[in-house]
């Protein structure tokens, strides 16, 4: 394949042109052709020239090339050496050539002759779709790069340049020899250079020569796409691919994690000072002054550089975040820029003279926080939850700036010097509530709005239903705390006493119960979620370290953020019970309070019952995947799982004695599930997540209501841990005993038959729970739990499966059901009143296998008469007292 590649240096053609020109030009003489045969069309009418396809050697042998060729409508002959094609050739026929190999001789003689040569799978490919065969003014062997358009950067060597652009026209693609916006992949040998740089900025793929040899590998795959993510992200050059790091003013574990990244995104890491590397990266906010001068081939650059190539998933231009010391002459010379204007011996007081200036405004007038000095802007005080309320990137980003800092106080009464306790806790009411506004807005603005942005560089960072899961109802949440700040900061600028803060939040308590119960109750969901995808992937966990060291997180994760949704009413109403405290009795806010915090109150419950039955939703969905089979009508708004129990079947029903049973208690049923023999693979939904394989096999849905009663076998040397249920299906007339032994020892026997007792009797609405209880020897019902574990009872249980595997293989028939049955009434019928001879039971036996397989009811899984008959005298007498 090596030497073939360089095929169009033995004609007077190079594959280095811009395969754009040569294009262009063939459609120019295209319309020239066009033209004059419009105007000769009147003197005379044209030819008809019908395509021909020409099999050539290998390609007449295949049976299926000739089958698509009938399909598509198309003429072909078979042709065995190049001597054929004059006497094949004629005016009439535009020939096509079909050649299995673009290496032999064959195709370099058709290739010189300017011969139209295409593969076998792009006739495969048009008969699959039903198009005609495409024009190409090149041979083309397949069509896995049609429609993309490729660049080529960094290669030195011509012929290896030569050798990939031939591969890419073979196999459909374009060539464009200059980088614009129609170039939807560069194949990049380095990672410098001006055509690098603009891939990067354009978001466009950068892929390694690989990518193209791969493709041609996979060229005779006929649903096979180069540009198919799954494939092409093999082959995408990695971030820091031609890399060498090293790390200063990081802790032991954050240089590890960083070190681990390199290499996972292509790159090395060095110790520091090594001069192979070319790259350091440095902590800014600890390292004020560099340990040695670096070499001028070395670049200096500060961590944003790092996680942000990792978000890109290419590597970032470095002149944006090279890292500047502290005396630098830049920098030294923007201070002394600065000193012109505000002269050292005067900062410190007029620093001073400002913020006592504006604390004085704060206690006379302003209600609000004042304004920080820009040193100190990002800063967090100690009793501050989060406050970026006067931080310029809030202002900047989100345009929810609190009014009081933009606007002037719309109170013609200027607040009294000595406010009251209910004017100080309205007051820290409303800074909590503008703080929390802020920090939602963080959120939405700096994390969820680019996750969900389209077009992002490398793909998208999340799949929608992640950021689904993560966010929620977030930004509903933000929509009603906005309308509640608004409504109290008009109430604090127009201070009265008489004013109720009670019935804004009555206001909105109904848009409260609305949007919270579904972000507090998946929280834990959003964390996980958020733990798993940082792990899983690189360029969010890099899209998180850029974000969370931003001043507006505060030095806070993204999780820290959203739990406090989570604990934002909790203390609303708190506030609200000191804000009731401090107001006077006969002031009517005083009852108004009263009711709204007696709503918030219902809020929360309403979060957390709503919660409660979200989690028992989510374990009944549980139990659905983990049980293979299990039957959809288990999923009901009014069902809960109860208690989920371990047991060993201890008779031959409602499986085989020693199968593990799983029995999963809900209020009004029993799910009866047994331990799969063999565990099918892991399950991958339409979203792309991942589930573990099911564990368990579906045997039995039973009502509760079917349960007469439950028997507590006693303690015997031969019986441990064993209980049994005698239950009735109400379309069988025999009872039927299921008997069990429990594995284990977290919930005691005791304990679980009572709460299996109360919620039978609550079923079937009996308030004598205790009555379905009945103690039992296990003599009278020949229960018994000896030997289960021991060798000889492990390998006659596989006996037996084996035995019914192979009398299920042999039993086969297409026998129509009701045939079936006729049969199995016939033969009842012929064997009534004399004892069945060897042939009969051999055709009953084939009947009944076959039944089960034709879907006839078997009585087996729920009824067992032939179990009652085959127990002796006393225990039909038992259970005829236990009725």
């Amino acid at each position: 394949m090596a030497e073939n590649s360089v095929l169009t240096s033995t004609t007077g053609r190079t594959s280095l042109a811009d395969s754009s020109i040569f294009d262009s030009k063939v459609t120019e003489i295209s319309k020239e052709n066009l033209l004059i045969g419009s105007t000769s069309y009147v003197e005379e009418e044209m030819p008809q020239i019908e395509t021909r396809v020409i099999l050539v050697q290998e390609a007449a042998k295949q049976e299926e090339l000739i089958k698509a060729l009938k399909d598509i409508k198309v003429g072909f002959v078979k042709m065995e050496s190049v001597e054929e094609f004059e006497g094949l050739d004629s005016p009439e026929f535009e020939n096509v050539f079909v050649v299995t190999d673009f290496q032999d001789s064959v195709f370099n003689d058709l290739y010189k002759a300017d011969c139209r040569v295409i593969g076998p799978p792009v006739v495969l490919n048009c008969s699959q779709k039903g198009e005609p065969l495409p024009f190409s003014c090149r041979p083309l062997y397949c069509t896995s790069m049609m429609n993309l358009v490729l660049c080529f950067t960094g290669f030195r060597k011509k012929e290896e340049l030569v050798r990939l652009v031939t591969l890419v026209h073979h196999m459909g693609g374009v060539i464009r020899k200059d980088f614009n916006s129609k170039v939807t992949h560069l194949v990049a040998n380095c990672t410098q250079g001006e055509k690098f740089r603009v891939a990067v900025s354009l978001g466009t793929p950068i892929m390694k020569p690989e990518w193209i040899y791969k493709a041609w590998e996979r060229r005779n795959e006929q649903d096979f796409y180069a540009a198919v993510d799954d494939f092409r992200n093999e082959f995408k050059v990695p971030p820091f691919q031609d890399c060498i790091l090293s790390f200063l003013g990081f802790s032991d574990e954050e240089k590890t994690n960083m070190e681990e990244m390199t290499e996972m995104q292509g790159g090395k890491y060095l110790p520091l000072g090594d001069e192979r590397c070319t790259h350091l990266v440095v902590e800014e906010n600890i390292v004020k002054d560099l340990p040695f001068e670096p070499s001028k081939k070395l670049y200096v650059v500060k961590q944003e550089w790092f996680w942000g190539s990792i978000q890109m998933d290419a590597r970032a231009g470095e002149t944006m975040y090279l890292y500047e010391k502290a005396n630098t002459p830049e920098l030294k010379k923007s201070v002394s820029m600065l000193s012109l204007n505000t002269p050292n011996s005067n900062r410190k007081r007029r620093r001073l003279k400002e913020t006592l200036a504006q604390l004085s405004r704060e206690t006379d007038v302003s209600p609000f926080p004042p304004r920080k000095r820009p040193s100190a802007e990002h800063s967090l005080s100690i009793g501050s939850l989060l406050d970026i309320s006067n931080t310029p990137e809030s202002s900047i980003n989100y345009g929810d700036t609190p009014k009081s800092c933009t606007k002037s106080s719309k109170s013609s009464t200027p607040v009294p010097s000595k406010q009251s306790a209910r004017w100080q806790v309205a007051k820290e009411l409303y800074q909590t509530e503008s703080n929390y506004v802020n920090i939602l807005a963080t959120i939405i603005q700096l994390f969820q709005v680019p996750l969900e942005e389209e077009g992002q560089r490398g793909g998208p960072i999340l799949a929608p239903e992640e950021i689904k899961t993560i966010f929620g109802s977030i930004p509903d949440i933000f929509d009603v705390h906005t309308k509640i700040k608004d409504d109290l900061e008009d109430l604090i600028v127009n201070w009265d006493e008489s004013k109720s803060i009670g019935d804004i939040f009555l206001k909105y308590s109904k848009d409260l119960v609305k949007t919270y119960p579904p972000f507090v109750n998946f929280f834990e969901m959003s964390k996980e979620t958020i733990i798993k995808c940082e792990k899983q992937k690189p360029r969010f966990h890099a899209f998180l370290k850029i974000n969370q060291a931003k001043p507006e997180c505060g030095r806070q994760s993204l999780v820290e953020l959203l739990i406090r949704p989570v604990q934002r009413l909790p203390s609303v109403a708190l506030l609200l019970n000191d804000l009731k405290k401090h107001t006077a009795d006969e002031n009517p806010d005083k009852s108004t309070l009263e009711k709204a915090i007696g709503s918030l109150k219902e809020v929360m419950t309403h979060i957390n019952e709503d919660k409660r039955k979200t989690e028992a939703q989510k374990q009944i969905f549980d139990v659905v995947y983990e049980v293979d089979g299990c039957p959809a009508n288990l999923l009901s708004s009014h069902r809960s799982l109860v208690q989920r129990v371990e047991t060993i079947s201890l008779g031959e029903h409602p499986c085989d004695r020693g199968e593990q049973v799983t029995l999963f208690l809900f209020n009004d049923c029993l799910e009866i599930a047994r331990k799969r023999h063999k565990v099918i693979g892991t399950f991958r939904s339409p979203h792309g997540q991942t589930r573990p394989p099911a564990s368990l096999k579906h045997i039995h849905l039973m009502p509760l209501s079917q349960i007469k009663k439950v028997l507590d076998i006693r303690e015997t040397e031969d019986c441990h841990n064993a209980f049994a249920l005698l239950v009735r299906p109400p379309t069988e007339q025999a009872n039927v005993l299921l008997s069990f032994q429990m594995t284990s020892d977290e919930l005691p026997k005791e304990n679980w038959l009572k709460m299996l007792c109360r919620h039978v009797a609550n079923t079937i609405c009996k308030a004598d729970a205790e009555n379905l209880i009945y103690t039992a020897d296990p003599e009278s019902f020949e229960v018994n739990t000896k030997d289960m574990d021991s060798t000889l009872s492990r390998a006659s249980r596989a006996i037996k499966k084996t035995s019914k595997k192979v009398t299920r293989a042999f039993s086969f028939s297409k026998t129509p059901k009701r045939a079936l049955r006729r049969a199995l009434m016939t033969s009842h019928g012929s064997v009534e009143g004399r004892s069945p001879s060897s042939n009969d039971k051999h055709v009953m036996s084939r009947l009944s296998s076959t039944s089960s397989l034709a879907g006839i009811p078997s009585p087996s899984l729920v009824s067992l008469p032939s179990f009652f008959e085959r127990r002796s005298h006393t225990l039909s007498r038992s259970t005829t007292h236990l009725i």
